[in-house]
């Protein structure tokens, strides 16, 4: 059964859409929700190894197609077919092509397409029963294979994105510590500097002194 179902810009993660009445049914519909908005934060940072994936998330899946910059993506139980589940997503991706396609990319605020919940409703109706003759022509369709798809464990996935953050900050926090050694360096070198010349710089300057004075006094 579909759980939920949720629609984003992947260059930035912004959402565009989702089912208003996902999660209704669903323990810890907030939890899971968290973990989608940070796949599409990693999606958006260039995280993603394929355009389909399945993700496994405790007792369910993440199913999801990235397709024309957008990333549509489904939680289903994992007992669903992973088959229909992938169609189920490319119906949505093709109405939302043809309804939004011309202003996805100007898009400025979250689920500034959230009236296309309706058309999600109503797939997902269709979706819903796996029995029904359909659903079970679809499974027999040959024509449309998902053999190939990566399965992926959501720790898995979402750990790359923490590993890479945390490899990105180290990085910027040594970089900012090379440049205060750095600049700690020249400090020294020109203490040192200082410490090595002042004494000859102070006879030097004496000594001018004593022939300015003798100057004056001759």
């Amino acid at each position: 059964m579909v759980k939920l179902t949720m629609i984003a810009r992947v260059t930035d993660g912004l959402p565009l859409a989702e089912g208003l009445d996902d999660g209704r049914d669903l323990k810890d519909a907030e939890f899971y929700k968290q973990q989608v908005k940070a796949l599409f934060k990693n999606l958006s940072r260039g995280h993603n190894e394929a355009s389909r994936m399945s993700i496994e998330t405790g007792p369910y899946f993440f199913h999801y197609i990235i397709e024309g910059r957008v990333c549509y993506l489904t939680m289903c139980d994992r007992t669903y077919p992973k088959k229909l589940a992938f169609q189920y997503l490319e119906d949505l991706k093709n109405e939302f092509e043809r309804v939004n396609g011309a202003q996805i990319e100007t898009a400025a605020r979250p689920y500034a397409f959230i009236k296309f919940d309706t058309f999600i409703q109503k797939t997902k109706k269709l979706y819903q029963d796996t029995r029904t003759q359909r659903n079970i022509a679809k499974l027999n369709d040959e024509l449309y294979e998902v053999h190939q798809i990566m399965t992926r464990n959501v720790q898995e996935v979402l750990g790359v994105g923490e590993k890479l953050d945390k490899v990105s900050q180290m990085s910027s926090r040594l970089t900012s510590e090379s440049r205060i050694y750095a600049d700690k360096a020249r400090d020294l070198n020109r203490q040192a500097l200082i410490r090595k010349w002042a004494p000859v710089a102070i006879v030097l300057g004496i000594v001018c002194l004593l022939f300015w004075v003798k100057g004056k006094i001759w």
